[in-house]
C-alpha cells in the first residue's frame, strides 16, 4: 500500500511519499498552489506515477485538538480533491509537524528556511500515520 501525504498551505503543499510496503515516508516534493482544479490536476499525476493508493491529508488541529477554522478550509478542499481523484483519504494530526520537520533539517545541517521544510513536514505526517497503523502494512 503507498501512500502520498499532503501539507497543505495557502501558497504550497508539501508532499511526502511512502515506499510500497507503507513502511517508510520520504519528502516528495513542494508544488506552488495555483488552483484547485491545477493542484488537483497535478496531483492525480504523481499518483498515477507512484501508483499512489490512498492519500493522507494533514489536518491543522488546535493545540487542545479542536479544530478551527484552518482545518475547517483543509476539510473542504480535502473533499473535492478527494471526489476529483477518487481515492480514499484519511486525516491525520498535524500539529508540531513544522516544528519536527525543521529540527530534522537542523541536525542534518540543512538550512530550514524555503520550501524544503513543508515537504519534510509531510514526511513527518505521513511517517507518523505509518507508525500509528501498522496493520495496513500487514495486509499487503
Amino acid at each position: 500500500m503507498r501512500y502520498l501525504a499532503l501539507d497543505l498551505g495557502e501558497k504550497y503543499i508539501g508532499l511526502a511519499i511512502s515506499d510500497s510496503l507503507g513502511m517508510l515516508a520520504r519528502p516528495l516534493e513542494v508544488m506552488r498552489r495555483t488552483s484547485r482544479a491545477a493542484d488537483f490536476a497535478h496531483l492525480a499525476g504523481l499518483i498515477a506515477e507512484h501508483q499512489v493508493d490512498a492519500l493522507v491529508m494533514g489536518l491543522p488541529l488546535n493545540m487542545d485538538g479542536a479544530e478551527g477554522p484552518q482545518a475547517a478550509w483543509v476539510r473542504d478542499y480535502t473533499a473535492e480533491m478527494a471526489a476529483t481523484l477518487g481515492l480514499p483519504v484519511q486525516f491525520w494530526d498535524e500539529r508540531l509537524t513544522t516544528i519536527e520537520a525543521a529540527d530534522i533539517l537542523q541536525a542534518q545541517g540543512k538550512r530550514t528556511l524555503g520550501m524544503r521544510i513543508d515537504a519534510v513536514a509531510a514526511a513527518v505526517i505521513l511517517q507518523s500515520f505509518l507508525d500509528a497503523h501498522p496493520a495496513t502494512r500487514e495486509q499487503t
